[in-house]
């Protein structure tokens, strides 16, 4: 009861704000206020805040928030303790696969775990020339990915 009484008041303030609004000739920001103000009173005739008062002092509705707020907590927790560790095991499969497709993908492509195969043997005629560029890098990187 004292809810809509409230909820009247609030749109009969905010219709007045609006009148006062539309006389100072700003017709678009009076037109908003009057539509914010009737949407309290909507609610109290179709029922919503008796609803909501209703909800609000019930014990079986906040049992029922905490039971909803329980599971929430749970839902995190499991998520939490599967990314520490290290995922479900649809996760650990496609990972391990993943691996094995390329398991030296990470190395470095020169260096000291570069095979000598992978670095070029013969020189070309055109960098024995001295043109003073060394592309046996650049080679070798391709010849690993297989270009």
């Amino acid at each position: 009861m004292i809810a809509e009484t409230i909820c009247s008041a609030v749109s009969a303030a905010g219709l007045g704000i609006a009148a006062i609004t539309a006389y100072r000739k700003r017709f678009l920001a009076a037109t908003r206020i009057a539509a914010y103000s009737l949407v309290p009173i909507g609610l109290v005739l179709t029922g919503a805040v008796e609803w909501a008062v209703d909800t609000a002092f019930s014990l079986t509705a906040w049992i029922g928030f905490g039971l909803l707020g329980a599971a929430w907590l749970l839902f995190l927790t499991t998520r939490a303790v599967e990314r520490r560790s290290g995922g479900t095991r649809k996760a650990a499969r496609a990972a391990a696969q993943r691996e094995a497709v390329a398991p030296a993908a990470s190395a470095p492509s020169l260096g000291q775990g570069a095979t000598p195969a992978a670095r070029p043997s013969a020189k070309k005629p055109k960098e024995a020339a001295g043109t003073g560029e060394d592309f046996s890098d650049i080679e070798a990187i391709l010849k690993k990915h297989g270009i």
